[in-house]
């Protein structure tokens, strides 16, 4: 079992948690994003939507959008692309994660704490909600063995187009009511650092 096994809303009796639905950020002000994101953003959208692959979206869509986010933090965060993120196989806590953000600026290994995961998928944003709940409660779990708890870990399920996001706090999974749309991708970008910021 890994992540990707992982479904909603069966994520929450097999990992012990408890999910609740409820507002997260809905006083954010939406940011700017740069020039050169609003530039070539429209081009990455044709591609992501016209390939209709989970890589297509993440690479196409995603990732301008958190180089975007990294940007607009001053590169205080890293950010991993299909990492593999290994913390307790024995639970299905194993596997590849489409994107980990750190609070850590360090590259090449993922350092805690982290503090946010993202999952791609090309149908609806529920769909992701097993897999993103599972890499949240490892990271909340790789935080605490390497001595670097946070209060909170933030989640995303995603298409590229339509952004869904999570909370966990301990056991407790809070999912925010509201899906966001990458035609608001300012707001997008602000949840993001809020999300960097309160973690």
């Amino acid at each position: 079992m890994s992540y990707r096994d992982f479904t909603f809303p069966a994520v929450e009796t097999q990992l012990g948690l408890a999910i609740e639905v409820a507002p997260l950020f809905g006083d954010v002000t939406p940011l700017t994003p740069s020039a050169e994101y609003q530039t070539h953003s429209q081009e990455g959208i044709a591609l992501g939507l016209g390939s209709g692959s989970d890589k297509a979206r993440a690479d196409f869509i995603i990732a301008p959008i958190m180089l975007e986010f990294r940007r607009l933090t001053e590169n205080r965060n890293a950010i991993f692309s299909g990492v593999e993120f290994n913390v307790d196989p024995a639970a299905g806590l194993n596997g590849f994660c489409d994107f980990l953000i750190t609070r850590s600026p360090r590259l090449y290994i993922v350092t805690a704490p982290v503090i946010a995961v993202a999952e791609a998928k090309n149908a609806h944003v529920n769909t992701g909600f097993g897999q993103c709940i599972a890499a949240m409660r490892a990271a909340w779990l790789f935080n605490t063995a390497k001595g670097v708890p946070v209060t909170q870990i933030f989640g995303a399920s995603t298409t590229g187009t339509n952004w869904h996001f999570l909370r966990l706090r301990d056991k407790q999974v809070t999912l925010e009511p509201d899906e966001h749309y990458v035609r608001d991708v300012g707001l997008i970008l602000g949840i993001l650092v809020r999300m960097v910021e309160t973690a």
